[in-house]
């Protein structure tokens, strides 16, 4: 949590000028800031100072690191990076501590109104120290339902289209804000009741997997299959609704 607040700072602080800074490119539709690699290099310092003995998979510095083996933060300093640049109110940092790739704690701080969501294995998720839990609805035609477009692999795409036509027809609604940490946050509190998206990295859902699944929820592959911190497919939900889900989204025959 002091990791994640010393990131939300850095972005706070440069909120206001988003024009100013300089937009360089990963990929399609993909960028990184001066102010994600600075949000990284606090969370870097803070851990340093109290656990030196762990390693750091950072999304913008050691995004090769996600698969050690002992104590690691898997960390995303700015969730929603486009959105940042954009002024448009949905960005977080994500930070999830991984030990022999078992999930032991989660942090997602919104650096935009200060909500935070935590969780401890075997203990609880909370949001502002208030435990919560995933929602109660069962019935497809009542659910909310979160997403994300496949922007960096639009070989996905046309899949997705199919998913999204069959989602959209068959929900109350679909919802698609630009950070997947904060999505998966949504269905840990019961805001939404699932999620699905075809393409997120183990920064993107290490710390987000962890509270849902400590708020009573379910998240898994395609095939049904536990999610791991890794790259890949996610579908996310309060459990009732997650056989509906993967046939809908799912690789399970339909």
């Amino acid at each position: 949590m002091e990791a994640a607040h010393a990131a939300a700072a850095v972005l706070r602080e440069r909120a206001g000028d988003v024009a100013s800074l300089t937009w360089q490119h990963k990929g399609a539709a993909d960028f990184v800031t001066e102010v994600d690699l600075a949000a990284e290099a606090r969370v870097r310092e803070v851990v340093g100072q109290r656990l030196p003995e762990a390693s750091i998979a950072g999304e913008e510095m050691s995004p090769n690191s996600a698969g050690e083996r002992g104590l690691l933060f898997v960390v995303d300093p700015l969730d929603g990076t486009t959105n940042y640049l954009h002024g448009y109110p949905e960005y977080a940092v994500s930070i999830g501590v991984v030990d022999d790739r078992e999930l032991l704690a989660a942090v997602v701080h919104n650096a935009v109104n200060g909500e935070e969501f935590t969780a401890l294995a075997a203990h609880g998720a909370w949001r502002n120290g208030e435990p919560i839990r995933v929602s109660a609805i069962g019935e497809p035609h009542r659910a909310l339902v979160g997403t994300g477009f496949p922007f960096r692999n639009l070989d996905l795409l046309p899949r997705y289209q199919e998913q999204f036509a069959a989602m959209v027809s068959a929900t109350s609604g679909l919802r698609r804000a630009g950070s997947a940490a904060l999505d998966l946050c949504d269905v840990a509190c019961g805001r939404l009741d699932a999620f699905w998206e075809l393409s997120l990295a183990p920064w993107d859902i290490a710390a987000g997997m962890l509270i849902i699944r400590e708020a009573g929820g379910v998240v898994t592959r395609l095939d049904g299959t536990d999610a791991l911190v890794d790259h890949g497919p996610v579908v996310a939900s309060n459990g009732m609704l997650h056989p509906w889900m993967l046939g809908k989204v799912g690789d399970a025959p339909h």
